[in-house]
């Protein structure tokens, strides 16, 4: 087994998810020691959920099913570069590798344009398309003061 062979097992997915009308044409899957673990498709318009991408969707099973919230010690293989939502997803559970296949411009070719959340978020808050205010956060950082000494929590 070796990348290609992951990556046309993604791109199966996209390709099968798309005819099915289960979703758009994006698929995702985890490797662990040489063996796809978990598979993912996107299932946006069949669940209405707009976090269902094929690499979300692909990280919730896997870590279900290997009961961790962590996924060191596995690659990713999806059939597109990863949107904004999924990349932050990618690094939070701290995956040894990404690879993908077709580009965010590819993507972009045919509707799917991820850009202008990447713009956004570049920008201060009051520049914003969507109205966005800080309120005051004196319970909210009480809050966090207390998770800072909790002795008992779970590292991150």
């Amino acid at each position: 087994m070796n990348h290609e062979h992951f990556m046309q097992e993604a791109v199966r997915l996209s390709l099968e998810n798309m005819r099915s009308g289960k979703g758009w044409p994006f698929g995702a899957v985890i490797v662990k020691d040489g063996q796809i673990v978990w598979r993912g498709a996107n299932h946006v318009t069949s669940e209405n959920d707009p976090t269902a991408h094929a690499e979300i969707v692909a990280i919730r099973d896997a870590c279900q099913h290997l009961w961790t919230f962590q996924l060191t010690g596995c690659t990713l293989y999806s059939s597109c570069e990863p949107c904004p939502m999924c990349l932050g997803a990618i690094y939070w559970a701290r995956f040894d590798a990404l690879y993908f296949a077709n580009t965010k411009q590819d993507a972009a070719a045919i509707h799917f344009d991820d850009q202008f959340i990447y713009q956004e978020l570049s920008k201060e808050l009051k520049d914003r398309k969507l109205p966005t205010y800080r309120l005051d956060n004196t319970q909210a950082i009480k809050v966090f003061e207390e998770w800072a000494r909790k002795e008992d929590k779970i590292a991150y």
